[in-house]
């Protein structure tokens, strides 16, 4: 059952967290950050991008940037422009896209939950981002952006999150760039804060919908900080590492697309021709045509939309795996006829959020950059939950969550 506790938030004073929040440190590279902190001392780009307080050539893994931020933290502290709570409490934070609100948690997760698996995951993690990560955490001594966790959905938890944003929240602002809305309230009350607890007690798992690097870089510190420690009794605050938790069926999940420079030496007609092996082919001509179902693939080629529906036998229904359509196309399209086999190496291919929406594809296959284009349908939230289940992994690039959770309204320190 999963562990958690109500920490001390250190976060910005009302009228600065509009100066202070960001987005997160891994949706944009150093040359946007620097762009959008611009001749903003408070933005926290200072420290999550501290390479921007550099000359443009200076890495970001240079060990002064790691340094900088470490400095940059004190110096917002020193200023008041992030204070800490007096109080270990919880907070609510909502976003709204679209119309549509997600509420979530942000609670103090456990580091044994993370390294026991009650805190499940469905992406595999590359060691050299987690040590770049585990640096950060480590020279601040604090997570200073949240991970983004899912849980089932549970009424006690939804009813109290109803019951405190029926009032007015502590932050409510809209983000440049995106326009989301991004709102925030606090769990003061100890019977309320008793109850968050208790009731992420009966839940048997939590499952990481995005931020697998920063899971694992926060948990391993805390674990690296409890073997270094005589004195280490489980009750310290390194033992917790920040997330915000979303009820699985609030969250959005968006298509994550393809785009691919060639045919592997194929014509158009012998590509179609080669798809249809496995895929009813459909022209759907001229205007965009979007994936209506699982199974369903809308492919850009030569100023057309085509539908494609993967033919019975092409997949098995019973794999958590094997049924998911990053999988079925990655198999019978990319691999199978074109030839890419490695999702995260191959320079032949692409990635297009579906926040971008397929305008984006037509655009870049219309301009030349690329030669053909595939929407697929969404993963859903129970596919994640399921193959998280059974152990197993996602396919690379098989997920969008939207809207990303900004960064800055609350940091947890280690100690």
């Amino acid at each position: 059952m999963a562990v958690v506790k109500p920490f001390k938030g250190i976060r910005p004073p009302k009228e600065l967290v509009e100066k202070v929040e960001s987005r997160p440190y891994d949706v944009l590279n150093s040359d946007e950050a620097r762009e959008e902190a611009g001749n903003n001392e408070m933005s926290l780009y200072h420290i999550i991008k501290p390479e921007i307080d550099f000359s443009p050539e200076t890495s970001e893994y240079d060990p002064r940037v790691y340094e900088k931020a470490a400095e940059n933290f004190q110096k917002f502290q020193d200023n008041g422009w992030l204070v800490q709570d007096d109080k270990e409490q919880y907070y609510i934070y909502a976003q709204t896209m679209n119309g549509k609100t997600q509420y979530g948690l942000v609670v103090g997760a456990y580091v044994e939950d993370y390294l026991s698996g009650v805190i499940k995951k469905h992406e595999l993690t590359r060691r050299d981002k987690e040590e770049d990560r585990m640096k950060h955490v480590r020279v601040n001594n604090a997570n200073i952006e949240p991970v983004f966790f899912a849980y089932p959905d549970n009424e006690i938890l939804n009813n109290l999150i109803i019951r405190y944003t029926a009032t007015t929240p502590e932050y409510d602002f809209i983000a440049p760039i995106d326009g989301f809305r991004h709102q925030l309230w606090i769990i003061s009350n100890d019977d309320d804060i008793q109850t968050v607890t208790e009731e992420f007690s009966k839940i048997p798992y939590l499952y990481i919908a995005d931020g697998h690097h920063r899971s694992a870089a926060a948990a391993l510190v805390g674990a690296e900080k409890a073997k270094q420690n005589p004195n280490h009794t489980g009750t310290e605050e390194y033992n917790y590492f920040m997330a915000v938790c979303f009820q699985a069926s609030q969250l959005t999940i968006l298509d994550y697309n393809r785009v691919v420079k060639d045919l592997n030496g194929m014509s158009s007609e012998q590509f179609i021709e080669a798809i249809e092996k496995n895929f009813i082919v459909e022209d759907r001509g001229t205007d965009i045509y979007k994936p209506e179902r699982l199974h369903e693939f809308s492919l850009y080629l030569d100023s057309h939309w085509y539908s494609l529906t993967a033919k019975e036998g092409t997949f098995d229904d019973a794999d958590p795996i094997g049924r998911l359509d990053v999988d079925i196309s990655s198999r019978l399209i990319l691999d199978d006829i074109l030839g890419i086999k490695d999702l995260r190496s191959d320079k032949r291919i692409d990635f297009v959020g579906g926040l971008r929406g397929l305008n984006e594809l037509k655009r870049r296959v219309d301009n030349g950059e690329m030669r053909m284009a595939l929407a697929l349908y969404p993963v859903s939230m129970q596919q994640i939950m399921d193959i998280a289940d059974s152990g197993k992994i996602m396919p690379p690039k098989a997920t969008w969550f939207e809207p990303k959770l900004r960064s800055g309204l609350i940091i947890h320190k280690l100690v």
